[in-house]
């Protein structure tokens, strides 16, 4: 047996970093994805998807780096190559059976007994595959896979040297704001687009946090039906919705009050953000990096969302318009730019995100639904008390009950101060508990709670000591 006499160095493989993961700021994204590259296609359709990191993501739904065409995409690369985090719980609506089309006679040269087909989207279960006047058999004479581009790879199994190949691809270009708004079939009661969301918690246990969709939520009609599922989800939850303004027709930091006004955006669970970004060639919707930054903050942060993400770095390369024009902000541009109660991005050492509103502001002036991180917090509270006493519902409602709420809240809310928020305490109160509320069931609390607002603007008053120089000069002697 050989003996280890001296030194050497050895190399392992690389590990895919763990992602931070969190249970109250989940992303649920709507959108499409190459699912031709799904080992089951049709399970994947207008049915949420849980995946706890980026792998688990595009390995159940496919991945490409064409990212208007497969929005999905986008959120799997910022939750990979931005942010690592987790989990994300995606809504594909693209359905081979409605959005596809056909190809022909495509041909191919075989190299090292593979091809590579041009053809995006490819639906391996469609292929007619010929060399010459042969036709050939999946499985038998070659077999399908997909590369790391989401191209269909010819395997052949048999001496081909070329030939051609027809079938069948996705047309992620058919996907519509209707497909992406969805709805509810009549005849089978089928839930499609983001009815869907309704799903989440009852199939995953996981209350939707953050709600996207990926460029299409600059479409008006997308963004106002994404932002109506926040209020109530399930009847109970709520969430926030992140969109974006449309930098197709806001293409100066000053057209982003008219588009946004034009939208209709102007709701407390909203967020809206402008323009897109850019991570060197790629371009992305800054509300997708504006929800990975949002989630990983959150996640580290004990998973409550108290802390404003605005002024936190982003990893990313600078700003652009959708048809990837430049876009430089600086501090008073991008203050113009929130004052409109939309959120961006500038360079100060590096970029970071800017803005503290929700798109309720300018025309509500009320602190829990003008300041992000206040109404991320309410939504928090409001889904953890559910939560936690969802199980004293149908309980006898005595005086058990109501110490054991009361004495229960007022011991969490307390563990969080002072650092989470200023404070927080629950009360019954006999006024709110009527004999009428007692005999039908009904209980009333009240909680007060105090979450700290961003410190958004420090100024420092700075005055000439006159005193200061004069003694410095004169050595202290008048």
């Amino acid at each position: 047996m050989a003996i280890q006499h001296g030194i050497s160095v050895r190399e392992t493989d690389t590990t895919i970093t763990a992602p931070v993961t969190g249970s109250n700021s989940v992303q649920v994204v709507i959108g499409t994805a190459p699912i031709n590259q799904a080992a089951d296609p049709a399970a994947v359709i207008n049915t949420p998807v849980l995946a706890n990191n980026a792998i688990e993501a595009m390995q159940r739904l496919g991945y490409s780096a064409d990212f208007e065409k497969f929005t999905l995409c986008s959120v799997m690369y910022a939750m990979s190559s931005l942010y690592s985090v987790g989990p994300v719980v995606f809504i594909n609506v693209l359905d081979p059976a409605k959005h596809k089309k056909s190809f022909t006679a495509e041909a191919f040269t075989v190299v090292d007994k593979q091809a590579i087909l041009k053809e995006d989207g490819v639906l391996a279960s469609t292929l007619q595959v010929s060399a010459g006047e042969k036709s050939l058999t999946a499985n038998k004479d070659y077999t399908v896979t997909f590369d790391d581009k989401g191209k269909a790879v010819l395997t052949f199994l048999t001496d081909v040297k070329s030939g051609t190949v027809s079938g069948d691809a996705l047309d992620p270009t058919m996907v519509t704001a209707t497909d992406i708004i969805g709805g509810i079939d009549k005849a089978t009661g089928k839930e499609t687009g983001m009815e869907v969301i309704r799903q989440v918690y009852p199939k995953l246990s996981i209350v939707p946090g953050i709600l996207e969709a990926p460029y299409f939520s600059k479409q008006p009609e997308v963004a106002i039906a994404l932002i109506a599922k926040c209020g109530s989800i399930n009847g109970c939850f709520k969430a926030q919705a992140f969109v974006d303004i449309d930098s197709a027709k806001a293409k100066k930091y000053d057209d982003v009050k008219t588009v946004k006004e034009e939208s209709g955006i102007a709701s407390t669970f909203a967020q809206a953000y402008w323009p897109q970004a850019k991570v060197g060639d790629i371009q992305l919707p800054l509300s997708v990096v504006a929800a990975v930054r949002s989630q990983y903050l959150d996640n580290v942060n004990g998973d409550v969302p108290y802390n404003s993400p605005s002024n936190k770095d982003l990893a990313i390369t600078g700003l652009c318009l959708e048809d990837g024009t430049e876009v430089i902000l600086d501090q008073d541009q991008a203050n113009t730019v929130n004052s409109f109660g939309v959120v961006t991005a500038i360079n100060l050492n590096g970029f970071r995100l800017w803005g503290n509103y929700t798109a309720a502001y300018p025309g509500d002036n009320d602190a829990k639904n003008i300041w992000i991180n206040v109404r991320r917090m309410f939504n928090w509270q409001a889904n953890s008390f559910i939560l936690n006493y969802i199980a004293n519902v149908d309980d006898p409602m005595n005086r058990r009950l109501i110490d054991s709420v009361i004495d229960s809240e007022n011991i969490r809310c307390s563990s969080y101060a002072p650092e989470y928020w200023a404070g927080a305490s629950i009360e019954y109160l006999a006024s709110d508990n009527t004999t009428s509320n007692i005999l039908a069931g009904h209980i009333i609390f009240r909680q007060h709670i105090a979450p700290y607002t961003p410190a958004q603007f420090i100024e420092n008053m700075i005055d000439y000591d006159v005193n200061a120089l004069t003694a410095a000069l004169t050595g202290g002697n008048a």
